[in-house]
């Protein structure tokens, strides 16, 4: 069984887990903390897959990190895994949690290349586009801005992507002008 398929499974029983004592909110929340804690330290992560780290040692940096920051089952959970001997995977767990999460509440993330900031009312056009398309609740936008686009926008949702940048255009109509189709 891969790392992932794991990290997965795992990610489905606490979100079942949590789902029955009503705590779902407050759980993804704190893999959220999770996620967050590890993108900002990547050593606490090297420490989690190191095997040579003993597990009492990997979990008192858990402890002393989140006890009282996060609920008892999370709690539960973090000694759980480490005790197992699965704290390597504990990083991909919070993040396939997420992801869980999201598909169960209809919440998509879409990122949005554009030339200049978008305004409130391009935000908000590209928000009803992909809650149309994806059928989603909620969307996430996450911004970038590339000076390099000249105009338009290039739009990522999952594996999906629409480019509608001018640069995009651009390259398009010379590939056809070298093709001789135009």
């Amino acid at each position: 069984m891969s790392e992932n398929t794991a990290a997965s499974r795992y990610a489905k029983s606490l979100i079942d887990l949590s789902t029955e004592r009503n705590t779902l909110e407050e759980i993804k929340n704190d893999m959220m903390l999770l996620a967050e804690v590890v993108d900002q330290n990547p050593e606490l992560e090297a420490i989690l897959k190191n095997p040579i780290v003993p597990l009492d040692k990997k979990s008192g940096i858990l402890d002393g990190l989140f006890v009282g920051k996060v609920n008892e089952v999370t709690s539960t959970f973090f000694k759980l895994m480490v005790n197992k001997g699965r704290s390597a995977i504990l990083f991909d767990t919070a993040k396939a949690f997420i992801v869980q999460y999201n598909a169960i509440k209809g919440i998509v993330t879409a990122d949005v290349t554009s030339a200049t900031e978008l305004t409130a009312e391009s935000r908000a056009e590209i928000e009803a586009i992909v809650k149309k398309e994806i059928g989603a609740n909620v969307v996430v936008i996450k911004e970038k801005v590339n000076d390099k686009l000249i105009g338009g926008f290039i739009l990522k949702v999952g594996d999906k992507q629409f480019d509608a940048s001018i640069a995009s255009s651009l390259n398009k109509l010379k590939k056809e002008f070298a093709q001789g189709i135009v």
